[in-house]
């Protein structure tokens, strides 16, 4: 477990600093967009190349292209490094060519994802997406470096180099709120080139990511030459085992694609209740997630990828319940603090510039909903890891669309039965039951896998962890109370929430974590007090 701690620790410093400066990012966004209109139509048009880049490469890079690379750079007398090229050579021919068919059919994709909109409002959302479809070529680069850069243990630049992506986007963000003055949020009187400002200046920041993890890769000894003689890149093998990571991205794909709908038109009929609410709840329910989940994942892969190759399934067994204790040490109490605390965090994020203080708290309500998901969606995503080290890509298929049948049928009967405020609260507590469900599947299955995975060790840690965290929410819950009683919710007032309740919680937990002697808990607390003391 300390192996797996120190390198999640490395990446976790990058993911924290990537997640606050994209925290500011998002703060400036909804400052200068607003959650109605105009910031539903950048938020759809910002989803679709990252939509296009799942599926042309983002579900096959950890199913697929990390166990491939691991098993050439252990069996090939070159140590892998002409396969590393072809496969780069592939992905940069089939980025480009999907980035240029993208631009010239931005105008029915942006009609897949919208519902009842206006003819200006779809027009300034596919002006939007022709300036921001180029990023789908960046991404999948810049993604299929990181990738290398993973399999040889190469952690930091892919944690850190988000953060410049970031810090342009804050400055170009600002830039269109200055010089878009009272057309910024407004989709009605927003000029051509204040949305080529916008969209470009988004697609410049992914542009500087990439070249940093070209440059970082490039350090690594990585040296890019084209390489043609293509029959010798696997595309086959790949082809055959990531034809059913493809059918799962177009089945997740398409549960996105229903929530994106019924939000667009929840959003239509009551404005700040729509796309942006949804994806800004989101986007902080991940945050948890993206330092400490995302960093086991990264770090656990190609090691289990290794020892499937070496028939070493104990190791396995061990790397994952080790993965899932130490990622649960964490976000037990984040998810409880984010159900006690969602709109407080929102309302010092997003109740700003041309945002609502009623908009900004609906988002938080929306995340308190998220909050639920936290632990079982991070599990699931361990889960799946386990499937990719043995090649499985095809039982994750059949999970996810399980998976998306209870998400679909949840969000339909939200739209249906929920009055507009509250339609996008539904889709999120579909989010959390789909993910609740898919756990539980993808466990099953798994252990059958891998000849079982702790599975009593881990509950016991678990069910540990949640008696743990309750005095901290419950000292939250009374600090929100006590605060509402005595101010107004402001963002003063709840940055006061968040620094007393929240840090009151977070500590309540690693001292009770550490006296029932939960060894996560003090294994966090003993790397924390090994810091301070240097």
């Amino acid at each position: 477990m300390s192996r797996v701690l120190r390198a999640s620790a490395i990446m976790a410093a990058g993911t924290l600093v990537s997640r606050v400066t994209g925290f500011a990012k998002a703060a400036v966004l909804v400052a200068a967009l607003g959650s109605a209109q105009m910031g539903d139509a950048y938020t759809v048009a910002n989803a679709i190349p990252f939509i296009l880049f799942d599926f042309l490469l983002g579900g096959v890079l950890s199913s697929v292209v990390i166990p491939m690379v691991v098993r050439h750079q252990k069996h090939d007398p070159d140590g892998g490094r002409a396969y590393e090229q072809r496969l780069m050579t592939v992905g940069t021919i089939a980025l480009a060519l999907l980035t240029v068919a993208a631009v010239l059919l931005a105008r029915p994709l942006i009609g897949l994802y919208t519902e009842n909109w206006d003819s200006r409002r779809i027009e300034v959302a596919v002006t939007l997406a022709q300036f921001l479809l180029p990023q789908v070529a960046f991404v999948g680069v810049g993604a299929l470096a990181g990738a290398i850069l993973n399999t040889r243990d190469r952690f930091a630049a892919p944690m850190w180099a988000p953060v410049l992506n970031n810090i342009v986007m804050i400055g170009v963000l600002l830039l269109y709120y200055v010089t878009a003055g009272d057309s910024a949020d407004d989709v009605e009187t927003v000029s051509d080139s204040d949305l080529a400002l916008l969209g470009l200046g988004t697609t410049a920041g992914i542009v500087v990511q990439c070249l940093v993890l070209m440059i970082s890769l490039h350090r690594a000894g990585f040296r890019f030459r084209p390489r043609f003689d293509l029959r010798e890149a696997g595309l086959g093998e790949m082809a055959r085992t990531g034809s059913w990571t493809l059918v799962y991205v177009t089945i997740t794909q398409l549960g996105f694609l229903v929530t994106t709908n019924i939000a667009s038109a929840a959003g239509d009929q009551v404005g700040g209740a729509g796309n942006t609410a949804y994806a800004q709840a989101f986007q902080l329910f991940q945050l948890p997630y993206g330092i400490i989940a995302v960093s086991v994942i990264t770090a656990m892969l190609p090691r289990m990828s290794r020892s499937v190759t070496e028939g070493d399934l104990g190791s396995i067994r061990e790397e994952f319940a080790s993965g899932v204790r130490l990622v649960s040490a964490l976000l037990v109490p984040a998810g409880l603090l984010l159900m006690v605390l969602g709109p407080a965090v929102t309302v010092l994020i997003y109740s700003w510039g041309n945002n609502t203080l009623d908009n900004a708290v609906y988002i938080g309500n929306v995340l308190q909903v998220f909050g639920l998901a936290l632990v079982p969606f991070s599990v699931f995503q361990l889960l799946l890891r386990v499937f990719y080290a043995f090649g499985d890509t095809r039982t994750p298929v059949f999970i996810g669309a399980g998976n998306t049948v209870v998400s679909i049928v949840l969000s339909l009967l939200s739209a249906a039965l929920l009055p507009a405020r509250y339609v996008v609260i539904g889709l999120a507590f579909a989010f959390t039951a789909a993910y609740v469900l898919g756990t539980v599947a993808a466990w099953t299955l798994a252990a059958r896998r891998a000849g079982g995975l702790n599975g009593r060790v881990v509950a016991a840690g678990l069910s540990r962890m949640y008696l743990a965290s309750i005095p901290g929410a419950v000292a939250a819950l009374g600090v929100l109370w006590l605060t509402r009683e005595v101010a107004d919710l402001t963002p003063l007032s709840a940055a006061a929430m968040l620094a007393a309740g929240g840090g009151l919680g977070l500590v309540l937990y690693l001292v009770v974590g550490q006296r029932m002697r939960i060894p996560e808990v003090s294994s966090v607390v003993g790397m924390v007090a090994g810091r301070v003391r240097r």
